[in-house]
Order: structure tokens, then sequence, then C-alpha cells
């Protein structure tokens, strides 16, 4: 018997448990999300969840009513970068989102601790759970537009993030070194197996642009993005500068605020 790939619109086997049931989790009677983008990365420390919300402002300000799913449970940034603070509430049903000063709703496990620092020292199977409390006990409402930043690689949380909620698409996020191209490749095969599309890859940290002589750096050297774009077929490739006044809004929980260049750059990476 050949291994499986979870991806059943392509599979022959005529008894396999899988194609039986539907993993899809319940959606909240409560809401009505008409897409989900999840954004994922290869390995750490790409900005994954920089990008995440920075798509989230973007989308925001085409007038779209927006939501955050923060699946990153052990890792969770999401309320730092737009400066929440407070716990989520709940109603005599349901879990209430956090709601930040423009109108994006957020969820996160740092909204449900008592200290935003205490670690989340769960396996993967608690973490799976919790993700698909999220999409099913957290009362949404009316959301255009959902981003779920999911934490890096291919393991257990991507997968129950695939199989578990109706992603429309994803998009994958990297840095310019060789390695990282390489794992955007098991990102990129990982999204082909599940029969999810890629909406594009945005290449962070890309260059530094210098502020006396105008002139690009490639720091981290010149990568090879688009040839794994070309190789895949995808179409939409993104590179964002490393941009300390964008560090800064994040640090400061204010990115909602942002109005600097990569705004422009990804305002058409979401159709």
């Amino acid at each position: 018997m050949s291994e499986c790939t979870h991806n059943c619109s392509s599979c022959s086997s005529k008894d396999c448990a899988d194609r039986k049931k539907d993993l899809r989790a319940p959606k909240n009677p409560e809401s009505n999300i008409k897409k989900v983008y999840a954004v994922v990365s290869g390995k750490g420390g790409v900005g994954k969840s920089l990008i995440t919300s920075l798509l989230a402002v973007t989308e925001s300000r085409k007038g779209k009513k927006v939501a955050i799913l923060d699946a990153d449970i052990t890792g969770p940034s999401i309320p730092k970068t737009f400066g929440l603070t407070e716990r989520a509430m709940s109603n005599e049903k349901y879990i209430l989102p956090v709601t930040t000063s423009t109108g994006l709703k957020v969820m996160s496990m740092n909204s449900l601790l008592e200290d935003e620092t205490g670690p989340v020292i769960w396996r993967g199977p608690v973490i799976a759970g919790v993700i698909q409390q999220f999409w099913s006990d957290v009362q949404w409402g009316d959301i255009d537009t959902m981003f779920v930043d999911c934490p890096p690689g291919t393991g257990d949380v991507p997968l129950t993030v695939f199989q578990s909620l109706p992603v429309d698409g994803i998009v994958i996020v990297t840095t310019p070194q060789d390695l990282v191209s390489m794992i955007v490749e098991k990102a990129v095969n990982m999204a082909k197996m599940m029969s999810v599309p890629i909406i594009g890859i945005v290449e962070n940290m890309s260059y530094f642009k210098c502020d006396k002589c105008g002139e690009n750096h490639y720091i981290f050297g010149e990568s090879g993005v688009e040839n794994i774009a070309v190789k895949h077929g995808i179409d939409a490739v993104v590179k964002l500068p490393i941009n300390k006044d964008l560090r800064q809004t994040v640090d400061s929980g204010i990115l909602e605020f942002y109005k600097g260049e990569e705004i422009d750059a990804l305002i058409n990476l979401i159709k």
C-alpha cells in the first residue's frame, strides 16, 4: 500500500478511512467567514507573523472586514504587533475575539493567558484541538478575509489548519538565504499535497536600502526565489526590504497605522 499523501482528490484507494470522514472543524454558527488564507514558512525567524499582520492591515484598508487567527500557539506574537493587552472575553455561548483600534479581530493564545510571557508547554494533539476551537468556538461575526498565522515548518499545526479549516490559499514567507529557499520548496510541496492553492511568495528582508546612497544592498545575498516561483507555477513574488521604521512600529504595537512601502508592495497580493 502506498503512503497516504492526504490528497483525497487524487487517491485511488477505496478503503481509506480518511475518505469516509470530513476532517474540517464545524463552523461557528455566529460567524460568516468568506475567505481564509494561511501564512506559512518553512522555518522560523523569517517574519511570517509580520507578513500576516501587514496583509491584514492591507486588506482592512481596502474596506474589508478582516480577522487574524493566530495558530502559532506556543509562540504567539500577533497581539504584540497590534498593541493588544486585554484578554479575550466570552458571552454565554462563545469566545469573543479581541478587536484592534481599526477594527481587526484577533484570536491568539496570548489573549487567553494571564501572563503573556507564560510558556505553553503542550503536545501536538492538544495544540491542534485549540486551533479547531479558535475556528469553531470563537464568534467571529461577518468577516471578508481571515488570515491564519501558522507556526513554521510542515508539522502538526499547518496540517491541522489545512485539514480543519476551509483554506482558500496560502502565502509562503521566506528570506534570501539558499538554505531557506530549499526549505521553501518543502512548504510548496506540502501545499500541493494538500491541494491548497499558493497565492504567492513573500521574500522578507530581501535587501537593505542605504539612507545615504540610495542603493540596495543584498546583505543575505541575492536569492533565487523567482526560480522557485517559476518552477512551481507561482505568479506572485513580493520582495520586502529590511526596514528599521517598520521594526520600530511593530515593537510599539502600532502596525495598523503604518504607511511604509511594504503596504503598497502587498496591496495586490490578495485579489
